[in-house]
């Protein structure tokens, strides 16, 4: 196939900012921060230059507040120090011509007291503990697991907003291209709007529209820093990580597209699959077609994807775009090596949370390997 006809390679429009690829690096954690503070380092800086290739970076989750972290060496976005950090990734990956996205993120019920501001219980819609849900605290810890949660009161929802349009706005003058809204993967925003995880009776809890209140309140205030062109949505409709379930997600998440497109916002991106678990067998094609069928802007695809395959669904119309996530850990230079079909680096996933330069900024591109041969 040529590179003309490769629909991963068809360069496109996410809102105003032009991509070379459709090969995108999706949001990945791995718990490198400098300490004290959970700053964002050199050979973080380093890590992300070496990835500039991709269609777009979304950034690994970042705590929009204190009270938004849930796992040790994780960066946050609400302090002089830590925008100063991630200026010098912003910096880095611009200078290598790539664009970079941050993801907002507040973990709610997925966290402890020896993270949370002063030893407090996690907050969460409802007091309910995270059945088999699992954090670390710190580098000797281990897994440890998540205690019951405190319910967020009514009149903390205005807190929890101004928390996200200050990390937007931190995200802003940290040099970023834009955000994407961690609503996924069992953190905050997802317990709201999922009924296993959201039993509250006020205006936040029950309907789906009640369940969707406070995450679209999020996304309007990011929405009032950004603009809605630079603003993204992260989703994960059927994934069981972090004990999550939902009663009808075709329901639920077909009204939270259709919301999502009222608001105009440049794109959503569907974690359709997920290696730490999902009740759908295979991709989730009911769920992925109300999505689709409420939501215009640019659908963003996830999970477990190899080339062929984004090639694929691409061409189909299932989707625009495709995030990548363990294959860009271990290939800094992915898309290059889609381009020529070259055979790929395999991840090591001991390395993948916390620890040094080995397993994060030593995998060689194509370039290299061919010098040493």
């Amino acid at each position: 196939m040529s590179n003309q006809n490769d629909p991963l390679f068809q360069p496109c429009h996410l809102g105003q900012l032009a991509l070379p690829n459709r090969v995108l690096m999706s949001p990945l954690t791995r718990s490198r921060s400098s300490q004290p503070g959970d700053v964002p380092n050199d050979m973080n800086a380093r890590y992300y230059q070496q990835r500039a290739s991709a269609g777009l970076i979304i950034s690994e989750a970042t705590q929009v507040s204190p009270q938004g972290k849930g796992y040790a060496f994780t960066p946050g976005i609400h302090s002089p120090e830590q925008v100063e950090g991630w200026k010098k990734i912003t910096g880095a990956v611009h200078m290598a011509g790539g664009r970079i996205h941050m993801q907002l993120w507040h973990v709610g019920r997925i966290s402890h007291p020896d993270l949370q501001p002063n030893g407090e219980q996690p907050v969460a819609p409802s007091a309910i503990r995270p059945e088999g849900a699992k954090t670390f605290i710190s580098a000797d810890s281990g897994m440890v697991d998540i205690p019951e949660p405190r319910a967020l009161e009514t009149g903390e929802m205005a807190d929890i907003v101004e928390q996200y349009r200050q990390g937007a706005l931190n995200a802003k003058q940290a040099g970023f291209d834009g955000v994407e809204v961690h609503a996924a993967n069992g953190y905050l925003l997802d317990q709201f709007i999922r009924s296993g995880s959201n039993q509250r009776t006020d205006e936040y809890g029950g309907s789906v529209e009640n369940r969707l209140r406070l995450p679209l309140m999020v996304i309007e205030a990011v929405i009032d820093v950004w603009g809605k062109d630079k603003v993204g949505v992260r989703v994960s409709p059927t994934g069981s990580f972090n004990a999550m379930n939902d009663d009808n997600p075709v329901e639920t998440f077909g009204a939270f597209a259709r919301h999502l497109n009222d608001l105009g916002i440049a794109y959503i991106e569907v974690v359709e699959d997920s290696f730490q678990g999902n009740h759908a067998n295979g991709r989730p094609e009911e769920v992925i077609d109300a999505i689709r069928a409420g939501f215009k802007g640019t659908y963003i695809a996830n999970g477990a994807y190899t080339a062929d395959e984004a090639r694929k669904r691409i061409n189909e119309g299932r989707c625009d775009l495709v995030s990548f996530g363990r294959p860009f850990i271990a290939n800094p230079d992915l898309p290059e090596r889609f381009r020529q079909n070259a055979p790929l680096n395999e991840w090591d996933d001991s390395t993948f949370y916390g620890g040094d330069e080995h397993g994060y900024t030593d995998y060689p591109t194509l370039q290299e390997l061919e010098k040493s041969a």
